[in-house]
């Protein structure tokens, strides 16, 4: 079997037939399929990496099946690309030098449910999770918008907030993240564990540094959360009381998202229930709190249009609520049209309705805001995600520094290379345990920027490259 990327000299064929007993797929239609996943929610990226293939995909589905691929990987040099339910928007997933893609979702057994945690393999549906804790009266502390067809693996190489994120943190505050086990890549693959903080080592790294094969995290008491839709005249107003809501202490909220009028127009599944032409704060509040909210919306010159538990919601045949925040709030418009994109920003103080009404004002008409709430650190944060109607690579950029002239970060949403993305500068610590897992460089190297500088030192001197920089 010849290369389909066209980017290896391996013999394919040869190589599927020593994978045995391991499920292959080999079909060319069906490998292309496997080597996208949401990177075409950004025409750069669209653009760069839709002509990126893999070559072969496996699908293990014990430790055992993967330490297998893994060490046959590693014998005969074969780049390796994770793959769990290809819900990533920045072509984590993309095998851009081609080779084996490992598709995660056949090892997607619940090994353990206790108080306060759930204990997974990492090609678990997380929707499969949240259904398996709900007869043990928990929930999940946060779950990604795409929980229907995102891995637990997949979450925690690449994602790093979700639904919950407002009442319980970022996926990397203490906690949250309790115990991963990572295979390496070498030619007798090695489980390693990583607790506490140490799950950082291996967290938000794209699948870089270690195959991710098991994952516990934190799970909470489940609450009668309450669905509330409020709209505004002013999109100002709404950011106010998303806010408001977002930090009092009188009510318990897990989300609260705000949305331009302009793009819930493109919510069907809202249509009839809202008030036409307003903006939108989208919320989820413990069933005790809905008269506070309702009240504290009011008392904000606000409507609230929507309060529904899960029955009510369906019997209107609404979707979720949360379906129509963080990404899915993009996902929802380029449904109707793909000339839409995103982008990712931080906003430097979450209380300063001042500066977003300034910023909005200087963005332009391509430009349509919509800010979700989380907590850092204890603090509660935001972040813009607005959508933005494409029209040139230039205008993108004029866009980015209208935001940075406001004193707003950009977190480029339109790179395929971790450092560009979130992270803003090189993970040296990652690239360390990178070496460690996989000293052949392997595991997804094309996604780093920094990786080839680092490649030929040993993890120490790479970890040390941290403090240097600190310390400059």
């Amino acid at each position: 079997m010849t290369s389909i990327s066209g980017k290896t000299d391996i013999d394919w064929s040869a190589f599927a037939r020593r994978l045995a007993p391991v499920q292959v797929i080999d079909e060319a239609v069906v490998v292309k399929k496997r080597s996208r996943d949401f990177f075409w929610f950004s025409p750069i990226l669209n653009e760069q990496l839709k002509r990126c293939f893999g070559d072969l995909v496996a699908v293990p589905k014990t430790v055992e099946e993967m330490k297998h691929c893994l060490k046959l990987a590693f014998e005969a040099e074969v780049p390796v690309v994770l793959r769990g339910g290809g819900t990533g928007n920045y072509g984590q997933s993309v095998p851009v030098d081609g080779g084996l893609i490992l598709e995660t979702t056949g090892m997607n057994r619940i090994l353990e449910i206790g108080d306060g945690f759930i204990r997974a393999e990492a090609g678990v549906l997380m929707a499969d999770m949240n259904k398996a804790l709900k007869e043990t009266g928990q929930e999940m502390a946060m779950f990604p918008s795409t929980q229907d067809i995102a891995t637990v693996g997949g979450f925690v190489a690449g994602g790093s907030v979700g639904i919950g994120s407002l009442a319980t943190g970022a996926l990397r505050e203490p906690g949250n993240l309790i115990r991963l086990k990572a295979l390496s890549v070498e030619n007798d693959p090695q489980e390693h564990v990583f607790e506490g903080e140490d799950v950082l080592k291996i967290h938000h790294a794209w699948g870089l540094n270690g195959v991710i094969t098991e994952v516990t995290l934190r799970t909470v008491p489940t609450v009668d959360w309450i669905a509330c839709m409020a709209t505004f005249e002013s999109y100002e107003d709404t950011y106010a009381a998303g806010y408001t809501v977002a930090t009092a202490e009188a009510i318990s909220p897990k989300m609260a998202s705000i949305v331009d009028g302009r793009i819930v127009a493109y919510f069907p599944g809202l249509k009839g229930h809202l008030r036409e032409g307003c903006h939108l704060l989208a919320a989820y509040v413990p069933a005790d709190d809905v008269a506070k909210f309702t009240q504290m919306v009011t008392d904000l010159g606000g409507y609230v249009d929507l309060t529904l538990n899960d029955v009510e919601r369906e019997a209107k045949e609404i979707p979720h609520v949360f379906e129509f925040c963080f990404n899915h709030t993009t996902w929802q418009v380029l449904k109707s049209d793909r000339s839409a994109t995103y982008q990712q920003i931080g906003v430097p103080d979450p209380a300063d309705v001042g500066a977003i009404s300034k910023l909005r004002a200087d963005l332009g008409d391509d430009v349509w805001t919509h800010h979700e709430f989380f907590r850092l650190d204890g603090e509660v944060v935001a972040i813009d995600l607005p959508i933005i109607w494409f029209s040139s690579k230039a205008r993108m950029d004029e866009i980015n520094q209208t935001y940075a002239k406001h004193g707003f970060a950009v977190y480029e949403a339109h790179s395929n290379q971790v450092e560009r993305g979130g992270l803003h500068n090189a993970d040296y610590g990652h690239l360390a345990w990178k070496k460690r897992l996989d000293p052949k460089g392997l595991l997804n190297s094309a996604k780093s920027t920094v990786w080839e500088m680092v490649k030929d030192l040993s993890p120490e001197e790479i970890e040390a490259k941290t403090v240097s920089e600190v310390s400059s």
